[in-house]
């Protein structure tokens, strides 16, 4: 049911159930961090390997204080700067925190959403809520309340209707390990901009099988058709033309019919184009397609999280 009753939200996770909430990143499937039977529900309705650790998610400094051992100086800089906002920093958890929430690990990813509507659902709540992306695992992000309802709409009992996602790609993850800065997961807060308050940073590859972070397995935000990267001439080799979608950054390509094709944005905004991103993926995996031909955008700025998620989403 999609609903803007928060105090059926409310109701719904002190009860121990699952509800989708709005960030201005994508949508989140939220429970109780702190109750590990309401936990487990997000790992079985994502169906989410459990070595996958969560986000957890709370609304003030002073409440993640409660949740992290301590905050060290750096972090606290990013945090006065970037939070609330599309900012997740990994910190060295109390044991308060169920290690489920953390597949074991000895860190928390928390971070402070940018969504009025969710910030007035956790001001409420005595405990945080662990909230990864409301879909099922591996497939495209949802940034609508109506992706939510497509994939998960029978299994959930709430989905908090908080319009369509401001940003539209995942937070950007950030931990320390020896001194150093390090970049877990490309997103919606810029390499540039957090360097522009802490210095430089060291990008963590992706893991096949064991991420010390949420967002880092190899293959992800994958639409259900096969996807490719650049090579158009290949892919004209295999199939018809109106048998490829095609999803560009900034203008249609001559060799496609025009409505198989997505633009993410004509006047090369990157906000705008990651805005669009899960939305027309999801938009050309339900054509009458059979395969997706996506451009890679200029590694600057948002490009560089765009890309990740389109290297990630690519057939292997």
């Amino acid at each position: 049911m999609i609903s803007k009753d928060l105090a059926l939200a409310e109701k719904l996770l002190k009860e121990g159930n699952l509800v989708a909430i709005p960030t201005e990143t994508v949508y989140g499937l939220a429970a109780n961090a702190l109750d590990v039977k309401a936990v487990a529900k997000i790992f079985e309705v994502k169906n989410r390997p459990t070595f996958d650790p969560l986000i957890i998610h709370t609304n003030s400094i002073e409440k993640v204080r409660l949740f992290v051992e301590y905050i060290p100086e750096k972090a606290l800089l990013l945090a006065q700067t970037f939070w609330a906002g599309s900012l997740t920093l990994l910190l060295p958890k109390r044991d308060i925190i169920p290690d489920l929430v953390t597949s074991g690990l000895s860190r928390v990813a928390v971070r402070i959403p940018k969504h009025p509507l969710t910030l007035n659902l956790l001001a409420n709540l005595e405990f945080p809520l662990a909230a990864p992306s409301a879909n099922p695992f591996g497939y495209i992000s949802p940034t609508k309340a109506e992706h939510v309802e497509a994939q998960l709409g029978n299994k959930i009992p709430l989905i908090l209707d908080g319009g369509a996602c401001e940003v539209g790609i995942e937070s950007t993850i950030v931990g320390f390990e020896e001194g150093k800065t390090i970049i877990y997961r490309l997103g919606g807060i810029s390499v540039e901009s957090i360097e522009t308050i802490i210095g430089n940073v060291e990008i963590r590859p992706h893991s096949s099988s064991n991420p010390n972070a949420p967002g880092m397995l190899e293959s992800h935000y994958a639409p259900r058709k096969p996807f490719f990267l650049g090579d158009k001439n290949a892919l004209l080799k295999k199939y018809l033309p109106e048998e490829i979608g095609v999803l560009s950054f900034s203008k249609f390509q001559e060799d496609f019919p025009l409505e198989n094709q997505k633009i993410l944005s004509s006047n090369k905004d990157f906000l705008e184009a990651a805005q669009n991103l899960f939305s027309y993926m999801r938009e050309l995996d339900q054509m009458p397609i059979k395969v997706i031909l996506a451009e890679l955008l200029p590694e600057e700025n948002l490009g560089k999280a765009i890309n990740d998620r389109l290297r990630r989403a690519s057939t292997k």
